[in-house]
């Protein structure tokens, strides 16, 4: 697949709380930082999001007593998975991966940060409503395709692609630059929804130039 000058890299959420060692640290994902390095240069636009939570956000375990870390709870926008607490605006957890070094990255956007609703994906929060302003931006820069890479595949990485697809846009994850959490068999719920919304799942080293 020929990569041209109307797509995107979002790279999602390659921080230290999810990396080896981390709050919630997805297995080998310290592996993406390396496929992710390797297919950046194809590209003229590069976009990272970052996980950027209050300190008592309401996915947070910590804030429902009497519940544990993978837990889920009904709020106002429908299930939510509780989580230990990650990601906390301005910790060390929070930050990106030492290894991750993209210096042309044009973007970073900042989600979860209300802390009353989660934002597993970089278009909507996670009442599907309410626009991160992602898509905006790539609509008035012109970048009409996406591609996807970092963690976790099964939650950020899956829902944002989902959302792509909502949106209009094509969108392509690569599956080797992403680890996932599989989470009570979320990643074959998840590529069930691919399959259903036509998310291409592709390998990094296998025919992009």
């Amino acid at each position: 697949m020929r990569i041209v000058s109307t797509d995107v890299l979002l790279v999602v959420d390659v921080q230290n709380d999810f990396c080896s060692g981390g709050a919630l640290a997805v297995a080998d994902g310290d592996a993406v930082v390396e496929p992710i390095h390797r297919v950046a240069p194809l590209f003229q636009h590069i976009i990272l999001t970052q996980d950027w939570h209050p300190r008592h956000h309401t996915s947070f375990a910590s804030e429902h007593p009497g519940k544990q870390a993978f837990d889920t709870v009904e709020l106002s926008y429908g299930p939510q998975t509780l989580w230990p607490p990650h990601c906390i605006q301005g910790t060390q957890g929070a930050e990106f991966h030492a290894a991750l070094q993209l210096p042309q990255a044009e973007l970073i956007l900042r989600k979860g940060c209300d802390a009353q609703i989660d934002s597993y994906s970089a278009f909507y929060e996670n009442d599907h409503e309410t626009p991160t302003g992602l898509a905006g931006y790539l609509r008035e820069r012109g970048l009409t395709r996406v591609f996807l890479a970092g963690l976790a595949y099964d939650y950020c990485v899956g829902y944002s692609a989902l959302d792509a697809r909502r949106l209009g846009l094509p969108a392509a994850i690569l599956r080797d630059a992403c680890r996932a959490i599989d989470l009570n068999g979320s990643v074959a719920r998840m590529e069930a929804e691919f399959a259903r919304a036509r998310v291409e799942v592709l390998e990094s080293g296998n025919g992009l130039a």
